[in-house]
């Protein structure tokens, strides 16, 4: 893809304030359906508008969920609600537990 310096395209908004970002900002952008745009004004008062980049999703995290949803599809036989039992046994064994959850985690923890 060809990237010039000035890339100018236009677009109207609607009565709900929503506007298609127009085909040529997307293709210099790179945007795909469902990105993320960022939006910043500079000092002069110019709208600079960025694709945000996600963040790298962790590769177990993503295979777990990816194993997750396929046994979910394979053997929905195996999916049961959470009875009162399980949740009452769960809060036991958790109840002394104390966590901050505004609390900066220590390099060894992150």
């Amino acid at each position: 893809m060809n990237k010039t310096n000035n890339v100018i395209a236009n677009s109207t908004l609607t009565d709900k304030y929503q506007t298609t970002v127009p085909d040529t900002i997307r293709q210099h952008l790179g945007l795909d359906k469902q990105d993320t745009i960022s939006y910043s004004i500079d000092s002069n008062g110019q709208v600079i508008i960025s694709r945000l980049q996600q963040p790298e999703e962790e590769p177990v995290k993503g295979k777990f969920l990816s194993f997750l949803a396929r046994d979910m599809s394979e053997n929905p036989q195996r999916i049961q609600p959470i009875n009162v039992g399980l949740v009452e046994r769960i809060q036991s064994l958790v109840a002394d537990v104390k966590v901050d959850l505004d609390a900066t985690l220590s390099e060894e923890d992150e």
